[in-house]
C-alpha cells in the first residue's frame, strides 16, 4: 500500500483565465452526469462558442493511438488469458492478462506524451459484425466536479493505481454513466446508448472516472469501492483524497443506423473503460503541481498555455 502525499500543504497561485476546448465540452454543456456514489455535475459551456464566457480549466491530457485488441483483462481477469469479451488497448503497448505495473513501466507507449506508459482500455466497437477503433482517443486529466478548495488540495494519481468506470453489466441505460454523441453535430442530444450521427460526422463516445480515492488502496475486490465520485462538490469521507478527474474521449470514423453497432461488452450503455496508472511519478506530481491546483490549461506536455 502506498502513503499518500500531505494534504496539509497547499499550493496557491494566481488563477488565469484560458479559453477551454471546444472539441468536446460543448457537447457536455446540458448534460448532467451522475456516479456510482449518486453524486451529479453539471457540465459547463466550453468558452469560445457563441453566447460563452471564458471559464477557467483545470487539464492536462494524453492523446493515445490504438495499440491492439486481445479478449485480456489485467484488472478484472488477471492472469487470465482469454477470459473477457474483446477490449481495444490504448498506451502502453505490453498489456495482457498477466500485465502487472513492473511490466507497464518498462514497456513503450502510443500516447503523446510518450512518457504516460499508462494502459487504457475498452471494449472492442463492432459495426456490422467487424472491429472499429476509434479514429482517435484522448485522456483528458480535469479539475472539476469538485469546489474550489477540493481542487486545491488535488493529489497526484498514485502510481499503479487501477481505475475502472461505468457497467460493462448494465442490461439497460438506466444508471449508467456512458455517454454517446455525434461530432460536429450538436443537434443530436447526447444519450447513453448509441445515436444516429448524420454523414459526415463521427460517432463520439466519453466517459468520466471517479476522482476520489481512498487513499490506501490501489485496487479493490470489486475493482471500484477503493474509488468514489465526489458528492455536492465534495469528496465522500470513505474517499477523502482528490486526484485528476480522467476523462476518456473516443470518436469512432463511423455514423448511421446505430443498430449496426454494438460493443464486445453489448449495447451502447455497456460501455466502459478500465485505467492502469504507469504515469511517472514526478511527471504526474509536476502536471498536478503546475496544471490541476492552480487551475490552468496545459497540453500534452503538461506546460500551461
Amino acid at each position: 500500500m502506498k502513503k499518500i502525499p500531505s494534504l496539509t500543504s497547499l499550493w496557491s497561485r494566481p488563477r488565469r483565465i484560458l479559453l477551454a476546448s471546444v472539441a468536446f465540452t460543448g457537447l457536455l454543456a446540458s448534460l448532467v452526469v451522475t456516479g456510482t456514489a449518486g453524486a451529479a455535475e453539471t457540465e459547463q459551456p466550453a468558452a469560445g462558442e457563441v453566447g460563452a464566457e471564458a471559464v477557467y480549466v483545470a487539464e492536462f491530457l494524453a492523446e493515445c493511438e490504438f495499440s491492439h485488441r486481445a479478449p485480456d483483462d489485467p484488472i478484472i481477469f488477471p492472469g487470465l488469458p482469454g477470459a473477457s469479451h474483446s477490449h481495444s488497448f490504448f498506451g502502453s503497448r505490453a498489456t495482457n492478462a498477466h500485465t502487472n505495473l513492473g511490466d507497464l513501466l518498462n514497456s513503450t507507449s502510443t500516447c503523446d506524451p510518450n512518457i504516460d506508459l499508462s494502459s487504457y482500455w475498452v471494449p472492442t466497437l463492432f459495426v456490422d459484425g467487424q472491429p472499429v477503433e476509434p479514429q482517435s482517443a484522448t485522456f483528458y486529466y480535469l479539475g472539476e466536479g469538485v469546489n474550489d478548495a477540493v481542487v486545491a488540495q488535488t493529489q497526484p494519481l498514485p502510481q499503479g493505481l487501477k481505475i475502472v468506470a461505468g457497467d460493462a453489466v448494465a442490461t439497460s441505460p438506466e444508471g449508467t454513466i456512458a455517454r454517446w454523441s455525434c461530432l460536429h453535430a450538436g443537434h443530436v442530444n447526447p444519450s447513453q446508448d448509441f445515436v444516429n450521427c448524420p454523414e459526415g460526422t463521427a460517432l463520439e463516445s466519453y466517459l468520466d472516472f471517479p476522482q476520489c480515492w481512498d487513499g490506501v488502496n490501489l485496487d479493490s475486490p470489486d475493482h471500484k469501492s477503493h474509488m468514489a465520485y465526489p458528492v455536492a462538490g465534495e469528496c465522500p469521507s470513505t474517499h477523502p483524497v482528490p486526484v485528476p478527474k480522467l476523462r476518456q474521449v473516443l470518436r469512432y470514423p463511423v455514423n448511421g443506423d446505430p443498430s449496426r453497432f454494438e460493443l464486445a461488452s453489448g449495447p451502447g450503455y455497456t460501455m466502459h473503460g478500465d485505467f492502469f496508472n504507469a504515469w511517472p511519478e514526478d511527471e504526474m506530481l509536476r502536471r498536478v503541481e503546475d496544471c490541476i491546483r492552480p487551475v490552468i490549461k496545459c497540453g500534452a506536455d503538461g506546460i500551461p498555455g
